[in-house]
């Protein structure tokens, strides 16, 4: 375990700075700049604003510059929101974003793993036929297609959520749900899939030989092994969830980091930006490792290398 853990941080060190190398180099040879704005600055205010932002330095001097300070967890300032540092506008920004992401990952495993295991149980009913049609549906909507249809029903036509904003549970439901809906559709797929494959097994059927009951079959006996796929999944769904929260942020005027991201794109915030990409590339690696490390406690027979 010590041995996995030391060479996953190694590969993580590795995967930080080609993600960083790779952004950097990127953001400066889109054309445009941070300065770029329809009022044209004045020469001196121009060169006294790139001397801040060590703009004024070359490209490799920029470089070596922002990578110490990130090694050390500096950021910088914003170039837009010169008020903040970048270590600021996520600190403020991402504790929104964690609340709205796991609440979207735990409707998509709940409504997932629930459609997923009624659906093999009863397969091949209408009950079944239905599952699965609204889970090929919600596969093939993006999720601001989702918003969007929940915005008119459940805004305009069934006045029941706010359309937009953050600060109590109301105005959480509707974006966690449109964020969600497309994993719950792709869990519940899974699920059913794994499900009828553990159900046609030897210990299943020597478990219902020896007269267990059909309930303790199913969430005891089968459902560990079914879950294998769905922990697999959730690397993926994890990124597809943060990515997704950019839309679903903006959409919903949601303050988190989704709404920061897109600005600082727009804008060519450069440190802005670059410090929500590593954190994200952080996040990600991060969940792809406690993926790793789940799927060999659910499985013995994994062996982690």
């Amino acid at each position: 375990m010590i041995a996995f853990c030391f060479k996953r941080l190694l590969w993580m060190l590795l995967t930080l700075w080609i993600v960083f190398t790779v952004s950097f180099f990127l953001m400066r040879a889109v054309p445009g700049g941070p300065f770029d704005s329809e009022r044209v600055l004045e020469p001196e205010i121009e060169r006294l604003l790139q001397k801040r932002y060590n703009l004024d330095k070359s490209l490799a001097e920029q470089y070596w510059i922002e990578l110490s300070n990130f090694s050390r967890g500096d950021f910088g300032h914003s170039f837009k929101l010169t008020d903040y540092s970048v270590n600021e506008v996520i600190a403020q920004g991402l504790p929104i974003s964690i609340t709205l992401g796991t609440f979207a990952l735990v409707f998509a495993l709940v409504l997932g793993l629930f459609a997923g295991i009624i659906s093999a149980v009863y397969r091949g009913t209408w009950g079944d036929f239905m599952l699965m049609l609204v889970a090929t549906i919600g596969v093939a909507l993006p999720n601001f297609v989702v918003a969007g249809i929940c915005i008119i029903l459940f805004v305009f036509m069934i006045p029941i959520f706010p359309a937009a904003g953050w600060g109590n549970f109301s105005q959480l439901v509707l974006p966690a749900f449109c964020l969600g809906a497309p994993y719950a559709a792709y869990v519940a797929r899974i699920v059913r899939t794994s499900m009828l494959d553990v159900l046609s097994q030897d210990h299943i059927r020597t478990a219902r030989a020896k007269g267990v009951g059909p309930v303790r079959v199913v969430i005891v006996h089968a459902l560990r092994g079914a879950l294998l796929p769905v922990v697999s999944f959730l690397g993926p769904a994890v990124a597809g969830i943060l990515t997704g929260s950019l839309v679903v942020e903006q959409v919903f005027a949601i303050p988190g980091m989704g709404s920061h991201f897109v600005q600082a794109a727009i804008a060519r915030d450069y440190t802005l930006a670059m410090g929500l990409v590593m954190l994200y590339t952080v996040l990600l690696y991060s969940m792809n490792w406690l993926v790793d490390l789940s799927y060999a406690v659910l499985d013995p027979r994994v062996k982690l290398n």
